[in-house]
């Protein structure tokens, strides 16, 4: 049994919003064209202000940003994953006195914002004695707002298992850790796994506010670039327009990751098969 949660537009309706789709279409094309005729009579696209593109140093700096971008987001990547796992166990723990902190730490770093504490870290912890690099400043801000994103994603993943996936492990004479790291954080990967890439697109972006605390990134690079080259007419449209390029060829990739992932996932499931001996608890049995 279906059940239907709108009218079923009749033949008037029907042509109405074909009328207003059309009219949408037409006034996002007539705004793109707007805005590239703009670029066209400012000359933004002469060859003056691409010339950029053909040096050497600013080709190689180029890549130091890109290299700068992918070592931010590596490693922000790995230790929000890190940190995400560990406090939704923590969430999940039985133990008032490690479940209550966790949740006050998750929903804390969740609402503060990524800037606010890049800022904290880069500026005002050297008030205190304690000074970060740039690079650092943007790794811990990454991991504690994304980790704190991702525990939820995987606590919700672990909460829309079967009771029983649970159940059978204690069953079998499992501890809780043993449960929670070989039995439901594995299938809570596989099951979450989009919503856990489009969480790492997310953290791939947030790099870009690196520039903010001098952090040579590719946004940053681009920024120099585009703004400080009057040699080539501060050409900062096609500069940007390489940059956003870039962002999203990564992005893609991370895309295209994540469907390779879970195609080969539904392709090669198995039923594993775990003998006695395998559980040390059992194996004495």
């Amino acid at each position: 049994m279906s059940m239907v949660l709108f009218d079923v537009p009749g033949p008037k309706a029907r042509v109405r919003h074909k009328i207003m789709a059309v009219v949408g279409i037409a006034a996002v094309l007539a705004a793109i064209v707007y805005v590239v005729m703009r670029f066209i009579v400012t000359d933004q696209f002469s060859s003056r202000r691409l010339d950029w593109i053909n040096y050497k140093q600013i080709q190689l700096s180029l890549v130091d940003a890109i290299g700068n971008t992918l070592s931010a987001f590596a490693v922000g990547a790995v230790l929000a994953l890190a940190f995400g796992a560990i406090f939704a166990a923590a969430r999940l723990s039985d133990h008032a006195w490690v479940r209550t902190p966790a949740a006050v730490i998750v929903e804390v770093f969740r609402a503060i914002p990524l800037v606010i504490m890049m800022f904290f870290f880069y500026y005002g912890l050297p008030q205190a004695g304690i000074k970060l690099t740039a690079f650092t400043a943007v790794v811990v801000s990454l991991m504690l707002y994304n980790g704190s994103v991702l525990a939820e994603v995987f606590r919700a993943g672990i909460n829309s298992l079967p009771k029983g996936q649970s159940e059978a492990a204690y069953a079998l004479g499992m501890r809780k850790t043993q449960v929670m790291t070989f039995v439901l954080l594995p299938q809570a990967l596989r099951a979450m796994l989009p919503t856990i890439i489009s969480q790492l697109v997310v953290l791939l972006k947030d790099t870009a506010l690196g520039f903010l605390i001098t952090y040579e990134e590719l946004l940053r690079w681009g920024t120099r670039i585009g703004g400080d080259a009057p040699n080539f007419g501060r050409p900062m449209i096609s500069v940007m327009i390489v940059v956003a390029a870039i962002y999203i060829g990564l992005c893609l990739l991370l895309t295209w990751l994540a469907t390779y992932l879970e195609k080969r996932n539904r392709r090669n499931k198995k039923v594993i098969h775990v003998d006695a001996d395998d559980i040390p608890e059992m194996a004495s049995v």
